[in-house]
């Protein structure tokens, strides 16, 4: 029986402005040499990120099937795709329902160039893409001069290192998981309005084999890319100007008109930058809400996590600080001296809150490893995980300022190291 031939897929797309001026990489490699056997890449005018990703996907599919003349026919062939894109890896695999309809014909087309069973999907880090994001961006650089890409004036395999030999696809006897089943499900859940997308082939061009030096203090080894949680706050409420306790055990309010123009000056902001691969919520209305403006923005579906939760202020839900002052005087003093002190009527102690968030933030560091994911949350959930960033105690947060829609970035490290990027940035909303 003759044996399917195997290639590698790295397909990257990119847009700037999102949507903005787009464009397109895709690189076929072989698995065993790490030889490059075809690029593709073109500028495709305005469009959004996904957009763009299904295009650079749909080009390698057809470049690795233009490489064998029986692709179509069951076992001829065995592809892995490789994407930094969290959202196309899962979508193609299934697992995610693809509701976007300018999705729905491009998710198509690529399901429709290989059989099935010859396709398996993989996300890898934006670092490990290097090669297919160059090729994208070497696509925008000529739309830009009114050009289209061209393969002899590429760098992005001399620019992109790769080791001699690469890790091998599953055996041939079937792929891993679920891939096969989500490919079909995928296939049956989609319009079959086609797309469209063009790549050209490059002839095989050598790589090479050395790779960069350590770099850092001491030449400490590369711990790799850190997890990293983008801490945005929620948009305003009818509360939040009034400077009222609102926790999670108040009256849980919507999101104001200010609010809501913040939820889509934020969307706006995160997309232009085009990092965010993951949106964790906490179940609060007003950050549901503000995460669902994001995710229509980004294309991406809303984990909801009770650990990010804010604090239950118990009686002084609702309440001004002045209020309290006058009603729960005593009760108030002690919460502002002890993180032990829970507010009256059986709220949470910032010391309970700082458990809370410890241990979900564990949970997504391990979930999320090497990944930049937003945490739409709460003041306190934010100040906490900024506090504990930096070691400081807990008076610490009496100290920080968090405007509603602000952002801020912590990145965790495997070794544990932990680093504070950003804190209560508000310039997208100027």
């Amino acid at each position: 029986m003759t044996q399917p031939r195997q290639f590698v897929i790295e397909a990257d797309g990119g847009s700037r402005g999102n949507p903005g001026p787009a464009g397109y990489g895709a690189v076929v490699i072989d698995p065993v040499t790490g030889e490059t056997l075809a690029e593709a890449a073109e500028y495709i005018g305005v469009a959004t990120n996904n957009v763009a990703e299904y295009k650079g996907l749909i080009a390698g599919l057809k470049a690795a099937k233009a490489l064998v003349p029986d692709a179509s026919a069951d076992g001829a062939l065995q592809v892995r795709v490789r994407m930094d894109s969290k959202l196309v890896v899962e979508q193609m695999s299934g697992r995610w329902k693809i509701k976007h309809p300018d999705m729905k014909p491009l998710a198509a087309e690529a399901a429709r160039i290989l059989p099935a069973s010859a396709v398996t999907y993989e996300w890898i880090p934006r670092e490990k893409n290097k090669h297919a994001d160059r090729l994208a961006n070497e696509a925008m650089d000529a739309g830009k001069r009114g050009k289209q890409w061209e393969p002899s004036s590429s760098t992005a395999a001399l620019d992109t290192p790769r080791p001699s030999t690469t890790a091998g696809l599953p055996p041939v006897s079937g792929p891993p998981g679920d891939a096969a089943a989500g490919a079909a499900r995928a296939r049956a859940a989609l319009s079959s309005r086609p797309g469209a997308a063009t790549g050209t082939a490059a002839a095989p061009t050598p790589t090479a084999s050395s790779t960069a030096p350590q770099v850092g203090w001491a030449a400490a080894p590369d711990l790799g890319t850190p997890a990293t949680f983008v801490l945005l706050r929620h948009g305003e409420t009818a509360l939040t100007p009034e400077k009222r306790f609102s926790g999670s055990g108040g009256s849980d309010p919507e999101l104001s008109a200010t609010g809501r123009r913040q939820a889509e000056r934020i969307s706006q902001s995160l997309a232009a930058r085009g990092t965010i691969e993951e949106i964790v919520s906490s179940p609060l209305r007003r950050c549901r809400e503000t995460a669902a403006a994001v995710a229509a923005r980004l294309g991406l579906e809303v984990r909801i996590e009770d650990g990010l939760r804010e604090t239950d202020f118990g009686a002084w839900e609702g309440l001004t600080f002045a209020e309290v002052r006058e009603r729960y005087g005593p009760d108030l003093d002690a919460w502002l001296t002890s993180a032990k002190a829970a507010p009256t009527g059986g709220g949470e102690s910032f010391a309970e809150v700082a458990r809370r968030v410890a241990a979900t933030r564990d949970r997504l560091t391990a979930r999320y490893a090497g990944r930049t994911v937003l945490l739409v949350t709460h003041v306190t959930p934010i100040k906490t995980l900024v506090r504990l960033a930096l070691g400081a105690p807990p008076e610490a947060m009496f100290r920080m300022e968090l405007s509603a829609a602000s952002v801020s970035a912590v990145a965790y490290y495997s070794d544990g190291n932990v680093s504070l990027r950003l804190l209560n940035d508000t310039s997208h909303l100027r």
